[in-house]
């Protein structure tokens, strides 16, 4: 639906004009004064309602000019109108009254004055990601109201969404769109809704559920941090094309919010993060701030963990056969634990990471203490993996004082006690100068971030379902003495690494690997 805007209201706009000669009365109480806007869904008028002296908004909706489809129309406008109107939030703009006069629905709502997201981006540019954080609440506040009341909005968009000057928003429409997508009154095969802000199972040619609306805030708010529209390309065929197989990339922020958006842009609406942990994680973003995002901190193999580049190089063991076990290619020297704080106020509300929805407990009976490697840890011997990269697996256990040599790692099709099933890079850098290494962590958020880490990827996809609950997993993070190590020759990269292993609880052997095939 293509719609043009007038900064004067945040509604369907065009350039304002005065109708000639006396104004239309509409139900013998509704003057239409200026006509403010017009779109697919009809005509926006300024109006005063002449009883009681209070100027509004009225939208006028021509139905189809064959009678019986008239009929149709009006009764739904009429039903799913009024059912809109007894949504309480403050982010929902009011319906007044619904009336039908010949062919046409007029609807009577609040007047407000102010400009659409839209209208804002393109004036600003893109928003300080917590001002797109506080605004997307209020939104994601009314979607709730409306989802408890049975109610889909079906056309969540900028265009819809309005910002005072106070920052308080309106969400507008509610109920129209609904209104008007019937299969009976539509022959044109158009579909009912604005294509780059459309939900993936609805372009699928599945029913708008609350889910779907979730979606298109995500994409809204991706709008309003990033300046761009996500999914929108040359064509609606390659828009639609895009919602369905495209994922975007957020590059103006990190944290809570991208947390937010990511998961709400989630393309099956069944694993899509639910309003309640979008809400809180908005909160946090809303009080918090969100710093800018530095590229240079973040590795390129850096792990998306509910869509924030996060502190750690999710790599599936074996992805390299020099150094120790999974160690990547050096990344420019410096800190990756840049965030980690941020990355705790989102792990506290959950996740959604390779594939599953996780909420991660305080406390979680599945997770063994983590441990320290190095000759100052508590496991004063682990040793990078000997022979194959494959080599996943360990056959002795990984608890205090065990010693795991490069002689201990075998293929997981044997026997074995332990398995590796993550790692991830805390530090990287190449050491080929006389600099000193960065100075070791807090163990405290060292261990945190390892914690996080191993405990996401165990309870997402990686794990074989049907042995997760047998199981039990720990951490492994480098001690002082081997955060100071240096390589042995100047040319080898330098990297600080935990790794994230998984055995049974009482380590009885394992007969083959525990792990999925995850891409």
């Amino acid at each position: 639906m293509t719609e043009n805007h007038d900064p004067r209201v945040g509604s369907l706009s065009a350039p304002a004009g005065n109708t000639p000669g006396e104004p239309r009365i509409v139900a013998q109480r509704y003057a239409l004064l200026d006509e403010l806007g017009r779109g697919g869904m009809g005509t926006v008028w300024r109006g005063e309602d002449r009883t009681i002296g209070r100027k509004v908004a009225v939208k006028e909706l021509r139905g189809p000019d064959d009678p019986d489809e008239a009929g149709v129309f009006q009764e739904r406008v009429l039903r799913e109108v009024r059912t809109g109107g007894r949504i309480n939030d403050p982010a929902v703009v009011t319906v007044y009254d619904v009336v039908t006069e010949g062919l046409a629905t007029y609807i009577v709502m609040e007047l407000v004055e102010a400009p659409t997201l839209s209208e804002l981006v393109a004036e600003q540019g893109a928003l300080p990601p917590s001002r797109v954080a506080a605004l997307g609440q209020q939104v994601l506040s009314a979607l709730q109201a409306a989802h408890q009341a049975g109610i889909v909005h079906r056309d969540v968009k900028p265009g819809n969404i309005m910002v005072g000057a106070n920052g308080r928003v309106k969400l507008t429409d509610f109920g129209i769109a609904q209104a008007v997508d019937d299969p009976r009154l539509t022959t044109s095969g158009n579909l009912v809704g604005s294509p780059a802000f459309m939900a993936p199972e609805r372009v699928a040619g599945s029913e708008a559920v609350p889910a779907s609306d979730l979606w298109s805030l995500g994409a809204a708010l991706y709008f309003a941090v990033e300046g761009i529209v996500a999914f929108e390309r040359t064509s609606t065929a390659a828009t639609l094309h895009a919602i369905m197989n495209e994922m975007p990339y957020l590059t103006r922020t990190q944290g809570p919010l991208a947390s937010a958006i990511m998961g709400l842009l989630t393309a099956d609406p069944d694993a899509r993060m639910p309003a309640g942990q979008a809400y809180e994680l908005l909160g946090a973003a809303t009080q918090q701030g969100q710093p800018t995002p530095q590229p240079s901190a973040v590795a390129a193999g850096t792990a998306h963990l509910m869509g924030q580049p996060t502190a750690v190089v999710n790599r599936q063991p074996g992805a390299s056969a020099s150094g120790a076990p999974g160690r990547p290619a050096p990344a420019k020297r410096g800190w990756l634990l840049a965030g980690t704080a941020v990355l705790g106020v989102a792990l506290l509300v959950g996740g959604f990471f390779l594939g599953r929805w996780i909420y991660l407990p305080e406390t979680d009976q599945q997770q063994a203490r983590t441990l320290t490697y190095g000759s100052d840890g508590d496991i004063s011997v682990f040793a990078e993996r000997s022979g194959y990269s494959s080599y996943n697996c360990v056959d002795s256990a990984v608890e205090p004082d065990a010693r795991i040599t490069g002689d201990s790692w075998i293929d997981c099709e044997q026997l074995h006690v332990a398995e590796l099933y993550a790692v991830g890079e805390i530090y990287g850098g190449s050491d080929n100068d006389d600099a000193e290494p960065a100075e070791y962590p807090a163990p405290e958020e060292l261990r945190a971030t390892a914690q996080q880490h191993c405990g996401l990827t165990f309870h997402s996809n990686v794990i074989d379902d049907s042995l997760r609950n047998e199981l039990r997993y720990r951490a492994l993070v480098p001690s002082r003495s081997e955060w100071r190590q240096q390589p042995e020759s100047s040319s080898e990269s330098v990297t600080r690494d935990y790794y994230c292993l998984v055995s049974r609880a009482d380590n009885s052997p394992l007969k083959q690997s525990v792990r999925n095939e995850v891409s």
